[in-house]
Order: C-alpha cells, then structure tokens, then sequence
C-alpha cells in the first residue's frame, strides 16, 4: 500500500486507508451533529475512521434509547401524579352502611322490609278476614266491632299513618346508598378517563418517536453489518493474497 493512498483521520491524527474510513460529508446528519459538538472546526472533506465513526454511531443510538427512556419516565410520573393528585377514593358502601345505621333505622328497614313481603300481605288478608267474619257473623258470640267495621277502619288507617313514614325513612337510606354508589361509579370512570389518556401518550410516543428511533438503530446496526462484512472480505482477500505470493 502506498502512501499516498493513506488518509489521515481528523479525530485522531491517525492513518488509515480510505475503505477504513469515510469522509464527514458522507456520515449520517445525527453523527455529524455530535462530532462537531466537540470538533466544531471539521470541514465535510475531512476524513473519519471506522473506529470514531463506530464510537460517535453508538453515542447516537445510546442518546436515542435514553431520550425514549426519559419521555417514558415523564409520562410514568405525569401518571403518578394525576393518580395521587386527583380524588379516586372509592367507598365501601356496604361497610359505610353497616357502620352508620342507628337502631331506628335498623327498624325501618327491617319494617319496610317485612311490608313489602308476601308474608305480611298473607298475614293481613288473614286478620282482615277474621276481624270482618268473626264480627259479622258473631260468631262464638264475638261482636265488638259491628259492620261497617268503624273499628276495623281506624285501626287500618293507624297501620297506615304509621307505616308510611317508615317506609319513607328506609327509602331515604336507600337514596344514600345510591348516591354513594354513583360517586363511586363516577370516580372509578374518571380513574378510567385519566388512565386512558396516559395509555394513549404512550402509544403515541411509541408510534411517532419510538418506532421512528428504532427503525434508524435497525438501520444502522445494518449498516455496520455491511461493513464489518466488507472488512472480513477484504481480510480473506488479503490473506489470500499472501498465500499466493508463498
């Protein structure tokens, strides 16, 4: 090899021949841009080995891996902050409820519940038709509340008056409930809601950033491939070569 076929590498003043290396012009835009950071004074018809060209490539790729990796952080905190900022306390309504009755309200469910049973409307039907036999056809003698059952009546209208606010208190438990249950199922939405959007951050950065970087780390790592490839041959070339000439 002559001399003049040697080129002088302008990162490290050491020579080399001109398959081992490239000119700055011909390097990729990111490489370029991280060389002249810390060779500002390069021109495009310097010449770079292999070696540096290798050394400034894998910065490339490790700066875009740990750019990917911090935007990855940022939306892992933003998550993190939405979920601890924002009120997604969900209530155990059943436990609140069991904890919260007082023993008139115990009553008033329990009333309201046994009045909207087919047992007490059985049991009703049974007294009414007793009250109105036994005093209508006086029997054993028994006729303290003669038709038209004035007795009856009001002692009806008394079950009335009375078990109707009852029933209204269990109903007003039974609207707290819901409304509990609708703050829960509203903050378990909005959990959603939040979630769904940093879910869709992360897929667009993976489909407009990530991708895009890891298309360029696959090109290049074929790129280096290529040439390790074209070095190996021109090794066996060589050594070839040296076997012919014995």
């Amino acid at each position: 090899m002559k001399n003049d076929d040697l080129q002088t590498c302008y990162l490290d003043g050491k020579h080399f021949s001109l398959s081992e290396g490239e000119l700055f012009s011909e390097l990729a835009a990111p490489v370029q841009r991280i060389i002249r950071v810390k060779h500002p004074k390069i021109k495009s018809t310097d010449f770079v080995c292999n070696r540096d060209i290798l050394h400034y490539t894998l910065q490339h790729v490790d700066t875009l891996v740990q750019d990917d990796h911090k935007k990855l952080i940022k939306l892992d905190r933003r998550l993190a902050k939405t979920m601890t900022k924002a009120n997604f306390k969900i209530t155990d309504v059943n436990d609140v409820m069991k904890h919260s009755l007082t023993v008139g309200e115990k009553i008033a469910n329990a009333v309201a519940r046994f009045g909207g049973s087919w047992t007490f409307i059985i049991i009703f039907l049974i007294i009414l038709a007793t009250w109105m036999i036994l005093n209508g056809m006086q029997l054993f003698g028994i006729h303290f509340d003669k038709y038209p059952f004035i007795l009856l009546n009001l002692f009806l209208s008394c079950v009335a008056a009375i078990q109707a606010p009852i029933i209204l208190m269990s109903q007003n438990r039974a609207a707290d409930l819901d409304r509990m249950n609708a703050k829960n199922d509203y903050h378990v939405s909005l959990k959603s809601e939040q979630e769904l959007r940093i879910l869709h951050a992360k897929l667009d950065l993976l489909s407009r950033e990530q991708m895009p970087h890891a298309i360029s780390i696959a090109q290049i790592q074929l790129k280096m491939i290529g040439k390790l490839q074209r070095e190996v041959n021109e090794l066996h070339h060589d050594i070839r070569e040296l076997k012919g000439q014995r």
